[in-house]
């Protein structure tokens, strides 16, 4: 019974953080600032379920393919940035660029299909190779900041399981 008041705890302070962020008056980094690329164009590929292999972005929506989405709010505070940083530098060290990154602001894409789909209320980190998806959200949150090498072996054996 301890240990589930304990796990239940747990789970509620990652999702009150997780909302302050989203309050937080920290400003966000777009693809666009980020990759050179705009995040309109690969939020119109990925609705639409097409291939993004050249353009905006490298992202493919097949079973064959592994992908990482980071949904976030435009205002963000210190650990959202550094949920995006450490699962970028993750994919890159690990996979180079075989597993894509894509970050999509949720206020500036309220009509991005995937936020539907998934049901995504606020920041959210997803691991999806065709039907099958992973969210290591609380993960990322927990580790991001304190623990990056945790958060990054998280995202390596949560992918190579589904190599």
């Amino acid at each position: 019974m301890i240990n589930t008041i304990y796990k239940f705890s747990i789970v509620l302070l990652v999702a009150t953080f997780i909302q302050s962020c989203a309050n937080s008056n920290s400003k966000t980094k777009t693809v666009a600032e980020n990759t050179g690329q705009t995040e309109s164009c690969c939020a119109s590929k990925i609705e639409a379920g097409n291939s993004a292999e050249t353009g905006c972005c490298s992202t493919k929506n097949d079973s064959t393919v592994i992908n990482a989405y980071y949904f976030h709010a435009t205002r963000r505070c210190a650990t959202c940035e550094a949920v995006e940083t450490v699962t970028k530098e993750s994919l890159k060290e690990f996979y180079g660029s075989s597993v894509s990154f894509t970050s999509i602001n949720r206020d500036e894409n309220k009509d991005n299909l995937m936020i539907e789909k998934y049901k995504i209320s606020g920041q959210t980190l997803l691991i999806i190779k065709g039907d099958k998806v992973v969210n290591l959200t609380n993960d990322a949150f927990m580790n991001a900041r304190t623990k990056p090498e945790k958060l990054k072996q998280k995202i390596k054996s949560t992918i190579d399981s589904m190599l």
